[in-house]
């Protein structure tokens, strides 16, 4: 198999660059949940000045195992009435590494998901693939070590 093949369809790299639109803190099906470890909710709940049990009681719920923050809304809690994250400096590693993903760098789902949803893509700095796959590693790893 010649090695040109192996390469991934984004081999030339990805452009992004957040619009601050607010698109990817609302619910999007598979896009809906955002997921947490433990030390993601103690960062959150010290930054808003919160003991960690009232944070989890007011903005979490649990699904599969995993610790979610939990929304009436279509939107995330954190998102303030300007369409920006309220909690930026210390959001969850999910939110960091928005939209890349592994399960987004399948390319019908990049194409039929993250393009409809984030204004960003194609806009901006165009990112290496080493480092669109250094990213969604990040996050993978995360998640798995936690």
């Amino acid at each position: 198999m010649p090695e040109e093949n192996l390469k991934p369809w984004y081999d030339k790299g990805l452009r992004f660059e957040c619009q601050r639109c607010g698109n990817c803190c609302r619910t999007h099906g598979d896009y809906s949940n955002v997921y947490m470890v433990d030390l993601e909710v103690a960062r959150i709940a010290g930054y808003l000045g919160l003991e960690e049990e009232e944070f989890r009681r007011r903005y979490c719920a649990r699904d599969q195992g995993w610790t979610v923050i939990r929304s009436e809304h279509p939107a995330c809690p954190f998102l303030t009435d300007e369409g920006t994250c309220g909690v930026y400096p210390v959001r969850p590693m999910q939110c960091r590494t928005w939209p890349f993903w592994e399960e987004n760098l399948r390319r019908e789902v990049w194409e039929e998901s993250v393009v409809p949803t984030c204004p960003g893509i194609g806009k901006g700095p165009l990112h290496p693939a080493e480092e669109v796959e250094r990213i969604a590693r990040e996050n993978e790893d995360w998640y798995q070590e936690q």
